[in-house]
């Protein structure tokens, strides 16, 4: 061997000597106290073996490289290996609350411990992550209020925690949550009115909860990013206004098992909604026409409702839509001949009305009209064909 050859061997031997061991301590020690805490509250008859907490073993720094043996799922750390930055747990059946110690974890980015069994309240001390993008608690069982504390969590983007058992009203501080962009609270037992939403929003959805009262234009000034809102299963009640599917940004629209009790609807300038879902609420009046002027508009229901007079001939014309369903109204009059006229792509229904002439053969006339006596009844015992209106 070279004397260069040999002098470079010694050199780079001589380097690796002052390396730190895999094994020296790298994580904050808070971090690794608020990770303790975390696993303490968490009941150990529901640590598998195989699960990830299982190999959380703090007898290692958590944020040490490699994690052969320890560690090996559930967190994930930052480059310099200090600082925990997110938690996902694994769907394993973990059961118990989530320890307020968490908040010690001040640049966390992500916590996600869904479709497991925690439970009691969200403790408030949870809004000190003011790093936290994202909070997903989806299918759990944590009860009470949304802390109102979560204004401070001013870098969310995902709130999911759909499928608990959360109670009392949304927090009127939502609004002050400037990076949110999917709000998901979707079955649980939220009551009261819808307060006004983060200008932020482009996902929205409440379904299953005990929400009630109108849905005022105050509550979704400045949504111009807003493109789905599911709101259905709730006890909402009024007159759907114009202005709410003028929403700029809006594509889908779910409003189903409510209590609504009219429809206003005027013609867009421009518009990106593709489907409305209002069946099984208590609209009266008629059908309105000026939903075929949405350009894109594919699917609509407005099932199970009061409407009657007859089914506006534009519909018929409109070859954007795909899914329409009339069904379970008081509709009369003729049904439109262009829906049987060999247009194909259609499917839906426009059964369980007072229509005639509606092809016994079609599918969209499924289920039968109503019996006359019915339809007789609704109309005062009139049996004339009302024209239709906006």
């Amino acid at each position: 061997m070279s004397y260069f050859s040999l002098l470079l061997l010694l050199l780079f031997s001589f380097s690796f000597s002052f390396l730190p061991p895999a094994t020296h301590a790298l994580t904050l020690p808070s971090d690794v106290s608020a990770l303790q805490s975390f696993k303490a509250s968490i009941k150990p008859s529901s640590v598998s073996p195989w699960s990830c907490l299982a190999f959380w073993n703090f007898s290692t720094d958590p944020c040490s490289l490699p994690r052969r043996d320890h560690f090996t799922c559930g967190l994930s750390c930052s480059a310099d290996s200090t600082r925990v930055i997110s938690i996902t747990l694994d769907p394993a059946g973990y059961a118990g609350a989530l320890s307020p110690a968490i908040s010690k974890l001040t640049q966390l980015t992500v916590l996600d411990l869904s479709d497991n069994f925690f439970s009691g309240h969200l403790p408030t001390a949870i809004s000190s992550l003011s790093n936290l993008q994202i909070l997903t608690l989806r299918s759990n069982s944590f009860s009470g209020p949304l802390p109102q504390a979560i204004a401070a969590m001013k870098s969310l983007q995902s709130l999911d925690i759909s499928h608990n058992f959360l109670s009392g009203s949304l927090p009127k501080t939502l609004t002050s949550l400037p990076n949110l962009r999917r709000l998901d609270l979707s079955y649980n037992r939220i009551t009261g009115s819808l307060p006004k939403l983060p200008s932020s929003l482009s996902e929205l959805a409440l379904r299953s909860n005990s929400l009630s009262g109108y849905l005022l234009k105050s509550c979704f000034d400045g949504l111009t990013r807003v493109e789905v809102v599911e709101l259905s299963a709730n006890a909402f009640t009024g007159t759907l206004q114009s202005w709410f599917f003028l929403l700029p940004a809006l594509q889908q629209v779910n409003l189903a098992n409510n209590s609504f009790t009219g429809l206003e609807i005027s013609k867009p300038a421009a518009s990106d909604l593709v489907a409305v879902d209002l069946g099984f609420n208590r609209m009266k009046g008629y059908v309105p026409a000026n939903f075929s002027a949405f350009p894109l508009l594919s699917s609509l229901s407005l099932r199970y409702n009061q409407f009657h007079g007859p089914i506006p001939a534009e519909y018929s014309k409109k070859e954007s839509i795909k899914r329409l369903f009339l069904d379970g109204n008081f509709l009369n009059g003729k049904a439109p001949a262009g829906f049987f006229s060999g247009w194909s792509g259609l499917s839906g229904s426009l059964g369980d009305n007072c229509l005639q002439g509606c092809p016994a053969s079609s599918e969209l006339c499924l289920p039968s009209q109503k019996p006359s006596s019915v339809c007789r009844q609704a109309y005062g015992g009139k049996s004339k064909v009302i024209v239709s209106h906006s």
